[in-house]
């Protein structure tokens, strides 16, 4: 097992201060049980006054249907919501340490057919506020468009750009490998070709890996969307790139492992990379790679703080097949590495958790969008007065995690999210898109169908 020690991580590049004690970790539990402790007891709550509506709800459809539609609408999702609410109150982000000096990094940017955005991704990266080497490669998958010319044109203008160029497209993995090749770095970012990056971007992602523990080999940055106006779905998705996306990656960091560095905007451990034999070659290439860190004993973390923008899909289309690719990718997850459910570790049960969602997709895709509709025509089998129960605690979860984000924009001095109609359709109106795009996902991995890269 590699650590951050000897080239990887030399005295120079420590951050200095007061070394991390074994106080710090009981913390970390102390606050692991108590958001325990009020997940199961809101959970039992939540069972006792659901009683008459198990009862209800089986005299129409079965005792079966009704304890699974149940189960996994509300008293499932609520002790997740339950969970997550105590454990962002509870969550104090550690301050990034004083680093003497920063390491050198190379960026990989695997483009296909991104002649619209990359330039604009190659020069966010070369205005980085980044104190060491920073070298940027780009890697050409053998893209139709003038993707590659538009690279090779900004090479005369920076020195440490490089491209890889192609000759067939191979996928996102393949090409990240590739890249891989070629760096010398300690220090690989990756960026997706339609994101921009923030000006501290880089600076922040590494201060952060260099802070972290000495086990921690990959760290996954913060998504935002660079184009929330351009249509309802987008408007959408900035609330959940903002809220949903954003604050389970600092709950999972909190607990010591993040669940997906994700390709759009990650740093990993070269040589770690290099032990595990790259990205594998799946769609969900980059959770099923995080997986095989934490596998392997390491930790992921997340810097909540460092920023990149990346562009969403605008279309109902363009979203289903991004869900279902990162649904498919989930499945991949657990296929490639079954034994991650029974480490034993605090992020654990985040992987249980993720075994759970297929059913909670299911039931809200069969029961819940059935139930909307019958409660149109005064049925409130599903949808009722017992679902407006779980109301109150989603609205000050959503409170409490809207603030947290909001400080995290604010220290970098960016805008938050303030589109009303956006967080009316991501609160009410986006689910019914999200989850049945899900389950086709779940389904087209279970048929082993075929799988494409991206979702243009």
């Amino acid at each position: 097992m590699s650590q951050k020690i000897g080239t990887l991580h030399p005295i120079d590049f420590r951050v200095t201060g007061t070394p991390k004690s074994k106080s710090a970790y009981a913390t970390v539990t102390a606050k692991f049980i108590y958001a325990l402790i009020f997940a199961i007891s809101w959970m039992a709550l939540s069972v006792w006054i659901s009683a008459p509506w198990y009862d209800s709800l089986g005299a129409e459809i079965g005792v079966v249907p009704a304890g699974f539609l149940i189960t996994f609408i509300a008293i499932v999702p609520g002790f997740i919501n339950a969970f997550v609410f105590v454990s962002t109150i509870l969550d104090k982000r550690p301050q990034i340490g004083n680093i003497a000096k920063y390491p050198p990094a190379t960026v990989l940017v695997a483009a296909y057919n991104e002649e619209a955005s990359i330039g604009e991704t190659v020069e966010s990266l070369f205005n980085q506020n980044y104190p060491g080497d920073l070298k940027v490669i780009v890697i050409n998958d053998g893209s139709s468009d003038k993707t590659a010319w538009i690279v090779r044109t900004l090479t005369r203008k920076y020195e440490n750009l490089e491209l890889i160029d192609l000759e067939k497209n191979a996928g996102k993995a393949n090409a990240l490998n590739q890249g891989l090749k070629a760096c010398s770095t300690d220090i690989v970012i990756t960026v997706d070709a339609d994101c921009t990056a923030h000006v501290d971007a880089i600076k922040t992602i590494v201060g952060r890996y260099l802070t972290d523990p000495e086990t921690t080999t990959a760290v996954a940055g913060s998504i935002m969307v660079r184009n929330p106006k351009q249509s309802w779905i987008t408007k959408a998705q900035e609330w959940d790139y903002f809220l949903g996306i954003s604050i389970t990656k600092r709950i999972q960091s909190m607990f010591q492992g993040t669940l997906v560095a994700q390709g759009a905007f990650s740093l990993y451990d070269r040589r770690t990379l290099v032990e595990l034999g790259g990205w594998p070659e799946m769609v969900g290439e980059d959770i099923v790679l995080t997986w095989k860190m934490l596998d392997a004993g390491y930790r992921v973390g997340h810097a909540e703080n460092a920023y990149v923008y990346t562009t969403t899909p605008s279309t109902l289309k363009q979203f289903a097949r991004q869900r279902r690719r990162w649904s498919r990718g989930l499945m991949e997850a657990f296929k490639a590495n079954p034994r991650i459910l029974f480490r034993p570790r605090l992020t654990m049960m985040f992987i249980w958790w993720n075994t759970l969602y297929p059913l909670m997709d299911i039931a809200f895709t069969f029961g819940y969008i059935p139930g909307m509709i019958l409660a149109l025509f005064g049925k409130f089998w599903i949808v009722g007065p017992m679902t407006l129960c779980i109301l109150p605690l989603t609205i000050l979860m959503n409170s409490v995690m809207y603030q947290r984000c909001k400080s995290s924009l604010e220290e970098k001095q960016l805008t938050t999210p303030t589109d009303k109609l956006g967080l009316l359709i991501y609160s009410f109106a986006y689910p019914m898109f999200l989850q049945p795009a899900c389950v086709v996902g779940y389904f087209s991995e279970f048929m082993n169908m075929k799988k494409t890269w991206g979702t243009k």
